[in-house]
C-alpha cells in the first residue's frame, strides 16, 4: 500500500459514510424516540470495522501483523484518540464515539417533538452526526495507515 492507495481508499470511504449517514437521517424521521439511536449504533457497529478493514486496520488484520507494526498501529491510533482502530468494535466502543457527538444527538431527540419541522431538523442532525463520526474515523485510519506505512523503495529518475 502507498499514499495513492490511501487517498483512493479515503475517497471510497467518504462515499460509504455519506450513504450510511443518509440511512441514519431516514431513521431519524421516525417519530418514536430512541429508534434512530438504536439504528445509529447498529450502523456504526458495522461501518467502523468496514472502514478500518479498507485501510488494513481492522482487528483481525492488526492481529496478523508483525508484532512491532501492530503495536505501532495501536499506539498511533490511541494517540489520535481512536478506540476502534485495530480493536473489536463493540456497542460500548460505538457508545463512546457517539458521546463525542453527543450534543448533536440530544438536540435530535428534542427536535422530534416539533411536528414536521422537528423531524427535518432531527434528520439533518442525524446525518451530520453520522457523517462527523464516520469522517473522523476515516481521518484517523488514514493518518494511522500513513504513519505506519512500510518504507517505500525509491524509484530512480534519470
Amino acid at each position: 500500500m502507498n499514499l495513492a492507495d490511501l487517498d483512493r481508499i479515503r475517497d471510497e470511504c467518504r462515499a460509504l459514510v455519506t450513504k450510511r449517514a443518509l440511512v441514519s437521517a431516514g431513521t431519524a424521521v421516525v417519530p418514536i424516540p430512541g429508534v434512530d439511536l438504536i439504528a445509529d449504533v447498529g450502523i456504526l457497529t458495522k461501518l467502523l470495522p468496514e472502514i478500518s478493514a479498507k485501510f488494513g486496520l481492522d482487528h483481525d488484520q492488526v492481529e496478523k501483523m508483525d508484532p512491532r507494526r501492530a503495536e505501532q498501529v495501536l499506539v498511533v491510533a490511541t494517540s489520535l484518540g481512536n478506540t476502534a482502530i485495530g480493536r473489536a468494535v463493540t456497542k460500548r466502543v460505538v457508545a463512546a464515539i457517539l458521546r463525542r457527538v453527543g450534543v448533536r444527538l440530544v438536540g435530535k431527540q428534542a427536535a422530534k417533538f416539533v411536528p414536521f419541522l422537528g423531524q427535518a431538523v432531527a434528520a439533518s442532525i442525524s446525518f451530520g452526526a453520522m457523517k462527523l463520526a464516520g469522517d473522523r474515523h476515516i481521518d484517523d485510519c488514514y493518518e494511522t495507515a500513513r504513519r505506519t506505512l512500510p518504507p517505500q523503495p525509491e524509484i530512480a529518475t534519470d
